[in-house]
């Protein structure tokens, strides 16, 4: 009896700690691709200069410039995230380890998007103290000093969550981790152009997310073997 209730109760455990959501990832015979582009709808702002306040011989080198809203040629949007939301079954999503630096007081990249489950690899290449302070609300949150000698640290994220990350050490450096429930995700370049490959065929509900313009969502339906293109407009604010 005694047996039977830990068993029950560790079942009870597993169910209360494992995700809610669910993806199988394995071949994909005969995939489609979706394929397009951010753009900003109105006038593009001119990226406002950071004054740097600290660690000048290090942070000043270069000028620094918000990354709010960095739009290119023909109004496209760097930095916007795309992804598929509704999809539970496609490609193998695989879960490693990859890198945010911390370089001539920036992060780099400004946007990191990665699989759930992943290790991300935190650098300090500038040989000075920075501190990285997640604002994660489904992930636990992490507030941790990287100081000089510590050149790499290590955090891992085993849920879906879009969320920002500063430094308390330099008030103008800002970065977001988009973490994601499946493989079908990308970050807009600087032309704001994205591309999803190996799309099993059917009807989708694609979503664009931005820091600064928010979210927008539309449908898609992606043939067998076949090329979709989908474009999203963003009103500037």
């Amino acid at each position: 009896m005694k047996m039977q209730q830990l068993v029950v109760g560790a079942l009870i455990a597993g169910i209360a700690c494992a995700p809610s959501w669910a993806y199988e990832g394995g071949p994909v015979a005969n995939g489609g691709t979706i394929e397009g582009t951010v753009k900003l709808q109105g006038t593009a702002p001119t990226p406002k200069e950071v004054e740097v306040t600290k660690d000048k011989q290090v942070c000043a080198v270069t000028k620094k410039y918000e990354e709010h809203l960095l739009v290119g040629k023909d109004s496209g949007i760097k930095n916007a995230v795309v992804m598929i939301t509704n999809i539970t079954k496609g490609k193998p999503m695989e879960a490693g380890k990859v890198t945010l630096d911390q370089k001539g007081c920036q992060y780099i990249p400004h946007v990191l998007a990665f699989p759930a489950g992943t290790t991300v690899e935190i650098k300090n290449d500038d040989g000075i103290l920075h501190n990285i302070h997640s604002f994660s609300k489904v992930n636990p949150p992490f507030n941790r000093a990287q100081p000089k000698f510590k050149k790499v640290i290590e955090e891992k994220f085993d849920k879906p969550e879009i969320f920002e990350v500063r430094c308390d050490a330099h008030g103008w450096m800002n970065g977001w981790f988009a973490v994601q429930d499946n493989p079908y995700y990308a970050v807009t370049d600087d032309m704001g152009h994205f591309k999803l490959t190996d799309v099993p065929a059917g009807d989708y509900e694609l979503k664009v997310w931005q820091e600064k313009l928010g979210e927008k969502t539309q449908k898609v339906t992606v043939p067998a073997g076949g090329d979709v293109k989908a474009n999203f407009d963003l009103a500037a604010k």
